[in-house]
């Protein structure tokens, strides 16, 4: 399986709205890609602890079959489409991928 995990920091005047759409059109856009499997979006937990970073604003981990499963998600007309509909609210992101063994 192919992990894709997308972390978001939002600009300083993006608004409440700006997020949960955000994470709607995760679900909306996103998780209706042919090669996605599953999909969970949402913000940070909070939890109170030194290892965790809850500095950024919404979380995407989208889980695929494999590479080829991503390559068609990274290039499919929904993914671009979520690109262009968010981008302008998004002030950092980080995007880390990984293969389970």
């Amino acid at each position: 399986m192919f992990i894709h995990t997308v972390i978001y920091w939002l600009r300083t005047d993006a608004t409440e709205t700006d997020r949960k759409r955000l994470v709607d059109d995760c679900k909306e856009y996103l998780g209706k890609i042919p090669s996605v499997r599953q999909l969970w979006a949402g913000r940070p937990a909070r939890t109170p602890r030194d290892v965790v970073d809850n500095t950024y604003d919404v979380a995407v981990t989208v889980i695929l079959d494999d590479k080829l499963g991503h390559d068609v998600y990274h290039d499919h007309p929904l993914h671009l489409d979520f690109i262009q509909r968010n981008r302008r609210t998004w002030r950092r992101v980080r995007v880390y991928d990984y293969l389970m063994t």
